[in-house]
């Protein structure tokens, strides 16, 4: 199910704002990651929930969701879901209060297509320009992951299946829905004995008539948390480039998630 390899280089960025208004995601931050070409307008993001290793548990709730389940990784919770995962030392862990959405170009409202919080990004200035020259550089990670709510879903299938296709559209494709393509969804089962769904999409053939455009691909494992709500981890990046994050990678990442404390409202 892995997407083909191809060229490109990613065509919308990644940026720090902060929003008054609502966003489509049941979270209550303030704190956003913009994938659609915005200045960066807002605080900047701290390291959080770095830890040590140790061994993962045969329970999905893990046995410390503080800790690490790999040697060397660091880990990141998201108390309101009430789950965990880890990733490689080399990503940097953004604030607590940082969501990630994509939206629709042209967008007045900048409605959100989809988003996640609990987010950590690889090479977060992999590229910048300055596509509407205001004079302020808007920068492009390689990749980033991160976590969300399903609320209206009707299964695991349907979220593995529907959000990399979006993510897809909305952070490298648009308009053109064409140029999305979508891998089969499987059975999934992480390391800590937490069982779901995962499903694939990428791009192909974005044009590159903007410095950073390129393909990209996305992956979602889906899942119900301990309150038995469909939610959800996802990974984002650009596709076809030197130094893309391999599928054994990514796998890799999505094994290590697993149910932390009872979800919150906080």
């Amino acid at each position: 199910m892995a997407p083909p390899t191809g060229g490109g280089r990613n065509r919308t960025a990644f940026a720090a704002v902060v929003a008054a208004a609502a966003v489509v995601l049941a979270t209550g931050v303030t704190g956003f990651f913009v994938l659609g070409g915005h200045k960066h307008d807002g605080p900047g993001p701290r390291p959080t929930n770095t830890a040590a290793p140790s061994q993962s548990s045969a329970d999905p709730r893990g046995s410390d969701t503080q800790t690490a389940t790999i040697k060397g990784w660091n880990v990141l919770t998201n108390p309101t879901q009430g789950i965990a995962f880890d990733v490689p030392p080399r990503w940097e862990i953004q604030s607590a209060g940082w969501v990630s959405y994509v939206s629709k170009d042209g967008d007045p409202d900048d409605k959100p297509l989809i988003a996640i919080r609990n987010v950590a990004m690889l090479q977060k200035t992999w590229c910048s320009s300055d596509e509407n020259r205001d004079g302020t550089l808007e920068d492009t990670p390689l990749a980033q992951v991160g976590t969300r709510g399903n609320n209206g879903y009707r299964s695991t299938e349907e979220i593995a299946g529907s959000d990399p296709e979006t993510w897809v559209y909305g952070a490298f494709a648009q308009p053109d829905r064409t140029k999305v393509k979508t891998g089969s969804v499987e059975a999934f089962t992480t390391n800590s004995g937490l069982k779901g769904t995962l499903g694939t999409a990428w791009s192909v053939g974005v044009k590159k008539s903007k410095k950073c455009a390129t393909d990209g691909q996305a992956w979602t494992f889906a899942f119900k948390n301990s309150a038995g709500d469909l939610v959800s981890w996802s990974f984002v990046g650009a596709r076809g480039v030197s130094g893309q994050v391999p599928e054994a990678t990514i796998r890799k990442i999505a094994a290590t998630v697993r149910l932390c404390k009872a979800p919150s409202d906080s």
